[in-house]
């Protein structure tokens, strides 16, 4: 589950919320052990991923760096090349 969090930090344009978001939801299932909880806990669920996210966005707005940002398209393109070149095919 993990493996889909991806770094946020850092790109032009920055993460958005929806990122943010997807991220805060895959940790919050990788802690918890559910892809979908129950009824039962799908409150304490759904607030977990409310409060990582307002964590983690407070995060990304603090961090400072004195690198270039990285540009999400090269990034992509890095990224699909290392899987074709793992896989043997092509990525879209």
């Amino acid at each position: 589950m993990c493996r889909n969090i991806k770094p946020l930090f850092n790109f032009d344009p920055p993460a958005t919320e929806d990122e943010i978001q997807a991220a805060a939801l895959q940790f919050v299932r990788k802690i918890s052990g559910f892809t979908k909880p129950s009824k039962a806990n799908e409150e304490a669920f759904n607030q977990a991923i409310m409060e990582v996210t307002l964590v983690a966005g407070k995060l990304l707005e603090s961090l400072v760096t004195n690198a270039e940002p990285r540009n999400r398209e090269i990034v992509i393109q890095r990224a699909r090349a290392g899987y074709a070149k793992r896989f043997g095919t092509e990525s879209n």
